[in-house]
């Protein structure tokens, strides 16, 4: 039996801020449990809600370089064993991120605590299976401070990015000093950048612990194809680049999946009515008017009805939304925005409610219930993102029958297949240049295609949901990586 344990900073049920929480959530649970012991380790926030937190059992507690308490609590669910580490002093907060100056050290701590506990938990994978910045050090750790020790001898590991974007940065000085590595990871090429500058002062120089987690891992994943090959560029590679290059041939580009027991618009307890792909059309039509009538909107189940189900921020393309939305609002049209962010970007949304309360709502707020009636009852959903290392959004949209409008970058690009509507093939309409009058281009398109050609919409309705974005494919390419290692 192959024993893997990803670690990561959150996942789903327990803890969720974005999509790495649902791909440690989901993931595994796609693999065959008589081959494959995979197990979970992540902090134990005090966020984490009590009815999860009352069902843990410490099962071990200890000091770390006989100085900083460890606590290690296990729970059992679903047939995957979860570990959570526990240390007040950095998981009690209310959120489980702060800024990044104390996350840093939270997680370099986390990471070491990771390592620790191992030998007195009882379970020793063969691999580790970690997921961003905030584990990248956990590969460093291993092929160094804990080399010495015969149990950590052949453990490999897997490092996933899932957003390039962030990427834990600081100056050698504090990296060092929260992490208490040796000096030699802090040379050019291991954690500091092979181009630094060496006029510059050693504790002042540019230091990444992603880039940690890049060179010391033994292999590297992402979220996408395409994405793996945009993170090798300076325009993407957040000055990464370098090292992605010279390990491309152990880079692998995995897409995401989705949780087709939660996504499922035949059983979605959340909706007005459920439906299958056979009854989409009575069933989608009975949600598009509940939750016009649940928003307050005028009840009308022909109108093209638009949505944005997203975090609020630059990353999701919401700049060029801004530039064509006095144009897009002068079109028969409803636009539903669900989600939080940047002030500027709430705000924004609030402004345009506010000029066309006919057309525009916003719902500035989390709302996992509201957001499956969307996916429901809207016909089209806006991602056009300026990079997206993947994105769920658009897969859960065509698994209820939503069609996409998706700038051609990253997972978007791998997974919405452009609408041609003389040989009647594709999932979504895609642009290419990242500007407003792109977007609305494809918005002009859908529409016409939604009022005038309604036979090709619902043939593209019937193509997205019967494409299985499910974690089965993408569980049968990392059963493969992780045979090879």
């Amino acid at each position: 039996m192959k024993k893997i344990l990803f670690a990561a900073s959150e996942c789903v049920p327990f803890v969720k801020t974005g999509g790495l929480a649902d791909v440690v959530g989901s993931l595994p649970q796609a693999f065959d449990k008589s081959e494959y012991d995979i197990r979970v380790i992540i902090p134990n926030y005090h966020a984490i809600k009590p009815e999860y937190r009352e069902k843990m059992e410490c099962i071990y507690y200890f000091q770390m370089d006989n100085r900083i308490y460890v606590g290690v609590h296990r729970l059992e669910m679903n047939g995957i064993t979860y570990y959570f580490i526990d240390n007040e002093q950095y998981f009690s907060g209310v959120v489980p991120y702060y800024d990044l100056y104390q996350d840093l050290e939270r997680f370099a701590y986390f990471s070491k605590a990771v390592l620790s506990a191992l030998p007195l938990i009882g379970f020793r994978p063969d691999i580790i299976h970690c997921h961003d910045w905030q584990t990248s050090l956990i590969p460093v750790y291993l092929n160094t401070v804990f080399q010495g020790d015969p149990f950590f001898r052949g453990i490999r590991t897997v490092f996933t990015i899932h957003n390039i974007r962030f990427k834990g940065e600081w100056d050698v000085g504090h990296i060092r000093w929260v992490s208490a590595l040796p000096d030699e990871v802090f040379e050019p090429g291991l954690l500091v950048s092979p181009y630094q500058d060496r006029s510059i002062p050693k504790p002042d120089w540019n230091c990444t612990m992603m880039r940690g987690g890049l060179v010391y891992s033994d292999y590297i994943t992402t979220v996408s194809n395409s994405y793996a090959g945009e993170i090798q560029t300076p325009e993407f590679g957040e000055g990464l680049q370098d090292i992605l290059k010279w390990r491309q041939e152990r880079l692998w580009g995995i897409i995401n999946g989705i949780d087709y027991n939660i996504w499922n618009p035949q059983t979605d307890k959340n909706i007005e009515a459920g439906y299958t792909v056979r009854t989409r059309k009575s069933g989608r039509k009975k949600n598009k008017i509940a939750l016009q009538k649940e928003l307050g909107m005028k009840e009308n189940p022909d109108v093209l009805t638009l949505a944005v189900v997203s975090r609020l921020t630059d990353q999701k393309g919401l700049d060029i939304i801004d530039r064509c939305m006095d144009r897009l609002c002068g079109m028969n049209i409803n636009l539903i925005v669900l989600g939080t962010g940047d002030p500027y970007y709430e705000n924004m949304f609030r402004y345009y409610q506010g000029k066309y309360p006919d057309k525009v709502k916003a719902i500035i707020a989390y709302s996992d219930p509201l957001a499956h009636k969307i996916y429901a009852g809207a016909d089209a959903i806006l991602v056009p993102s300026a990079f997206e290392p993947c994105g769920l959004t658009q897969l859960i949209a065509l698994r209820y029958g939503m069609i996409p409008i998706v700038h051609e970058i990253g997972g978007l690009k791998d997974t919405v297949k452009p609408f041609n509507e003389y040989e009647d093939k594709g999932t979504g309409f895609t642009f290419h240049d990242y500007s407003g009058d792109a977007l609305l281009d494809r918005i002009n398109h859908a529409y016409w295609v939604y009022n005038e050609r309604k036979d090709l919409w619902d043939h593209m309705q019937k193509r997205g949901m019967e494409e299985d974005w499910s974690w089965k494919k993408s569980a049968e390419i990392y059963k493969d990586l992780y045979s090879r290692m």
